[in-house]
């Protein structure tokens, strides 16, 4: 995986747009609206933060822009797909399948393969050959700093080697658009520092559309762009520069 290679897309272009998202959820004989009315865009080459207390809509606005929920309302654009919703089930699996890469705070690994399995696993499912995914797999490994740990099981690896893994699996794919949820709030302030270190790099190197969604006010240091979502509404959409020596996450 080239360290330059950014897909071939211009950093700075818009790599995902949404308007209007709207998404309700029933509880009892009432609906909440989660998300009310929502426009959303992100960049290549950007890290995108969202920020907003637990329940204000973050991870709903992030799955329903990723093609894991769809909304009641709106219209989500990504790269080639004019309309994502529009689009069969089958065709917004094979959308993410090529294009996304995720990182979830609970690393979603498989207990019986290795780190290097674990990459080449998804690799497989984007129909690379078993040597190509594992040309792949042992680049975006080394890339994360887990070579020596490419024959270990999630249960010999620590929480923040596990989410390497998951980081890996991701870059591996070398996705257009990355989603983050909560990728640091199992770590401690070191891996942390280590894990959206890679996602900024994602962003700079690779050209990926990096979206972060998170609690941690320190993580602001690494965007491009912080968007504080609350009650369903984006309350604030600023564009920053990252901080070239961020602050350590331990403190």
């Amino acid at each position: 995986m080239s360290a330059q290679k950014t897909n071939g897309h211009k950093l700075g272009e818009i790599a995902l747009q949404a308007k209007g998202i709207v998404k309700r959820f029933k509880t009892g004989k009432t609906f909440i609206e989660v998300l009310k009315g929502v426009d959303f865009d992100a960049r290549h080459g950007d890290v995108t933060m969202v920020m907003g207390p637990s329940g204000s809509g973050k991870s709903t606005l992030v799955a329903a822009l990723s093609g894991l929920l769809e909304p009641d309302e709106g219209t989500v654009s990504a790269l080639e797909a004019r309309s994502l919703w529009d689009m069969s089930s089958g065709r917004i699996d094979k959308f993410r399948l090529d294009h996304c890469g995720f990182i979830f705070q609970g690393f979603n690994l498989f207990p019986a393969l290795t780190a290097k399995q674990q990459v080449m696993t998804a690799l497989k499912y984007q129909g690379a050959s078993p040597a190509e995914a594992s040309r792949r797999a042992l680049l975006a490994l080394d890339e994360v700093g887990l070579t020596p740990k490419i024959n270990q099981r999630p249960s010999e690896l620590s929480g923040g080697e596990k989410q390497r893994v998951a980081i890996a699996r991701a870059l591996a794919k070398n996705p257009d658009l990355i989603f983050a949820d909560e990728p640091t709030s199992a770590l401690d302030g070191e891996n942390g520092q280590i894990v959206i270190r890679l996602l900024r790099r994602a962003a700079t190197e690779h050209g990926a559309a990096v979206i972060c969604v998170t609690h941690d006010p320190r993580l602001e240091a690494y965007a491009d762009r912080v968007i504080h979502i609350e009650d369903g509404k984006i309350l604030d959409d600023v564009r920053r520069t990252p901080d070239p020596n961020p602050p350590s996450l331990s403190h």
